[in-house]
């Protein structure tokens, strides 16, 4: 099992999203907010933006909460300045993780998330440590109901790099810069996707068993609590078989 895009699937096992949706609202907040302040208030004219809005409506955030945050990325409304970064380092077991923010404290989120990496048997490295062995990609997935051949067809026909059955689920991988034309082709063609985002997907994969990888799920759970971090991404591996004991 792969830390890219099977997180969301341990999330989901273990109950963890209704608990945290008022963090995942304050996440998509600020993401709305930054994405309007640096490229504008039209998701149309911008692609990070109109991602971000289609987050929100997938995690049923209310209109008036995505229009105020968008206001108040472009000035219309008084708002908080966040600053947006990425940490590098190594989890247990010699796992890379990339860990991307948005803060109003930099000091504050520096200290969290040192101390977080340190609890937990990692350490954060210098800037492009551990970011070559990821590279940022579409991915967009389907529960097994589909047609794969249809998945497969219609994904390839829009210009997807790659569609892999999964078992569980089938994925669609694509570049990141034409993301949004091939989930919306997979839309209009009639398949209603899981879940569909720009990821950062792991070259190489670090497996994990017992200790370390019931180690690392928390760690990657800590990190997601925290406030001011956006996204966790990890290279780690952990088979079905491990999974079940943890879980």
């Amino acid at each position: 099992m792969a830390g890219h895009s099977k997180w969301a699937n341990i999330k989901h096992r273990k109950g963890a999203q209704d608990a945290k949706r008022g963090k995942i609202f304050t996440k998509i907040i600020k993401e709305l907010t930054v994405a309007a302040r640096i490229g504008g208030g039209d998701p149309e004219s911008n692609s990070r933006l109109r991602t971000a809005v289609d987050k929100a409506k997938q995690a049923n955030m209310p209109k008036d909460n995505i229009d105020r945050a968008i206001k108040k990325g472009t000035g219309d409304l008084d708002g908080v300045n966040y600053e947006e970064g990425i940490f590098e380092g190594y989890g247990p077991g010699g796992v890379a993780l990339i860990v991307e923010f948005l803060t109003d404290n930099r000091t504050r989120t520096v200290a969290d998330v040192r101390h977080i990496f340190s609890k937990y048997g990692g350490n954060l490295g210098v800037s492009g440590s551990v970011s070559f062995l990821f590279e940022r990609k579409g991915l967009i997935s389907f529960n097994t109901d589909h047609d794969f051949e249809e998945i497969f067809e219609v994904a390839l026909e829009a210009g997807a790099e790659d569609v892999k059955d999964e078992g569980d689920i089938y994925e669609v991988v694509t570049d990141s810069s034409n993301f949004l034309d091939v989930r919306d082709a997979m839309t209009e063609a009639g398949l209603k996707y899981e879940t569909a985002e720009v990821t950062m997907i792991p070259s190489t994969q670090t497996v994990l068993e017992g200790k370390q990888a019931e180690t690392m799920l928390k760690m990657m759970d800590v990190l997601e609590d925290n406030d001011d971090v956006q996204n966790v991404y990890a290279n780690f591996d952990i088979s079905e078989e491990e999974l079940a004991k943890i879980l």
